[in-house]
């Protein structure tokens, strides 16, 4: 009787421990789907559920940063923060546990304003420098590990001038790091003077590549990363309203594939995610590469408690 006791209490114990667990699975495919969903073969899935680390408040995550050899999974929060996770990645999520975390401060340790800290985009050269993108006053700065910045980065003319952006808030989303054209970037939504489909990756040694963004309404650049073959993984975001289906697309766009006399360059659907197809899918805004073909993507939740922060691990099947 002693030992079935004791058992029933390590199971009400372990019950209660799930139901505050921190990191759980979860699916957002249908169940008709399987794994591989076009060209994205998904791996693992995880609902990350901090409260605070390091005594900041974990909430609106909006990209993704992958250190390799330090196995360390960098993400950037909306308001100036920064939080680290020791990462390893396999088969599967095979280790993932929340190091530390920073907010974001100017040089000298001076304090970020409150409509100055719209962190949006992170990306890791190859020495291990982390780098940030800012949406409301558009600018791109280099941190230290305390979280303070080093430098500022002149910006491409045509993104220095903030009448140029459709919005405050559409400016400087996405922000990755290439081994040839050094800090790319990309605004959510075209600048002003271009079509609403006309898309452009931005290069800060002055370069540039042209792309037609998805057909969905509003989608726009949430993410990018730079794959393998040197191409570049983006990741675009339709979302209206409640009622109207929220697309995510991971697609492919080809830098050395650009035609024509606007040089659009050729890219490729991988898959595309409705939520008005079986898809459980948010509001995703970050990507990171974490080893060959394999990448991670993260959710925003907006700091509301009906949506949630999601890890998707998945392999990018050639």
């Amino acid at each position: 009787m002693k030992i079935l006791f004791f058992k029933s209490i390590l199971i009400i114990l372990g019950f209660l421990s799930l139901l505050h667990a921190e990191i759980f699975d979860t699916e957002i495919a249908p169940f008709s789907k399987g794994k591989q969903c076009g060209k994205v073969l998904l791996l693992d899935q995880k609902v990350l559920e901090f409260k605070k680390i390091d005594g900041v408040k974990f909430s609106e995550i909006s990209d993704l940063a992958y250190d390799a050899a330090k196995k360390i999974l960098y993400m950037v929060g909306d308001e100036g923060k920064v939080f680290r996770f020791e990462a390893t990645f396999g088969k599967k999520i095979e280790g993932l546990r929340p190091l530390d975390a920073v907010k974001l401060r100017k040089k000298h340790g001076k304090k970020f304003k409150k409509w100055d800290r719209d962190s949006e985009g992170l990306a890791l050269d190859n020495t291990g420098r982390l780098y940030i993108s800012f949406e409301g006053k558009a600018k791109i700065g280099s941190f230290d590990s305390k979280g303070s910045m080093i430098r500022s980065y002149p910006l491409p003319k045509k993104l220095r001038e903030p009448a140029n952006y459709r919005s405050r808030n559409k400016s400087l989303e996405a922000l990755a790091w290439h081994p040839k054209y050094g800090l790319l970037t990309a605004t959510e939504w075209p600048l002003k003077h271009k079509k609403k489909k006309a898309q452009t990756i931005y290069s800060l040694r002055g370069k540039t590549w042209y792309f037609k963004a998805e057909p969905e309404f509003k989608s726009g650049v949430a993410a990018m990363e730079v794959m393998d073959d040197g191409n570049i993984l983006l990741l675009e975001r339709s979302y209206v309203s409640l009622l109207d289906p929220v697309v995510v697309t991971l697609k492919k766009v080809y830098l050395n594939q650009c035609k024509g006399k606007k040089k659009v360059c050729k890219s490729e659907v991988l898959v595309k995610m409705n939520n008005h197809k079986g898809w459980i899918i948010d509001n995703f805004e970050g990507l990171a590469r974490v080893g060959k073909n394999h990448y991670v993507m993260v959710s925003d939740d907006n700091d509301n408690f009906f949506q949630q922060t999601v890890l998707v691990y998945f392999e990018v099947k050639e």
